[in-house]
């Protein structure tokens, strides 16, 4: 697949660097390009950075961060049971267990919640950072609700860091999953008082926590742009008419000319 000119490989994190010097040199450098396209791409092309993973993985499948960046690009495709034989793969050779809740959120995209709640559960959790056990909690809350266990998904997410005033990185997300299982167990005020909680937190955007508050709230967005071609378009139906109302004007136009030369009309 093509590389543009400014990717020259070095972008990778210094580990992932690290990582490549068994491969040679230039074998090294096609695979790091690869997997800063799949760093680039993910978030806005799914399929493109899934291409780019695949011929990385095609040139060093015996790198743990080649398997773990394939399995995230499947991951962003949907491809949930090609993404888990990805991150055990990487898991297997690294030995690290920070994949692990996205491991359990692969069990739940496959259907299979009730594994998920599984490895919520395990040994491997307890070596997660704080990140991590906050991402295993949002994933464990998920498969409760993907069972319909609504009440216990909203226990599930309470904890001393959805309490915690201080913003970390993860602080958006969890409030906005706690409201969004509050709303889904018809608890209305208080989703909308952790909606709002959560766009106090989100600094960057990620979640759509603003506009679902705006939605509680009755607030309906009117695009703008879309509102002024529409006024254009009614400015020119009014203008211009239509092609059977011209071709009527022409005929009018016809038959006055020819009263005018059979002398049927006067000055």
């Amino acid at each position: 697949m093509p590389i543009p000119e400014d990717v020259t490989g070095d972008e990778i994190d210094k580990d992932v660097r690290q990582e490549l010097q068994s491969l040679p040199k230039g074998l090294a450098e096609d695979v790091a390009k690869n997997l800063v396209m799949v760093a680039r791409l993910i978030d806005e092309d799914p399929e493109g950075a899934y291409g780019y993973s695949k011929v990385a993985l095609r040139l060093a499948s015996r790198v743990a961060a080649v398997r773990e960046a394939a399995g995230f690009a499947a991951y962003a495709n949907q491809k949930y049971s090609e993404a888990l034989a990805e991150f055990r793969a990487a898991r297997r050779m690294t030995g690290n267990v920070e994949l692990w809740p996205v491991m359990a959120d692969c069990e739940r995209g496959l259907g299979r919640p009730e594994k998920a709640l599984d490895m919520a559960g395990a040994p491997e959790v307890h070596k997660l950072d704080k990140a991590g056990q906050v991402e295993m909690r949002l994933v464990a809350a998920g498969a409760r609700r993907d069972m319909g266990q609504l009440d216990a998904a909203i226990v599930t997410l309470q904890s001393p860091e959805l309490a915690s005033n201080s913003v970390q990185p993860w602080t958006a997300r969890l409030r906005y999953a706690y409201a969004d299982a509050l709303l889904a167990a018809g608890r209305e005020n208080e989703a909308r008082e952790w909606f709002a909680k959560a766009v106090e937190s989100d600094k960057d955007g990620s979640t759509d926590a603003s506009d679902r508050l705006a939605e509680l709230d009755g607030v309906e967005f009117v695009d703008a742009f879309a509102e002024d071609e529409a006024d254009e378009a009614d400015e020119a139906d009014e203008v211009e008419p239509d092609g059977e109302a011209a071709e009527k004007v022409v005929e009018d136009v016809d038959e006055v000319e020819e009263d005018v030369e059979d002398g049927d009309l006067k000055d």
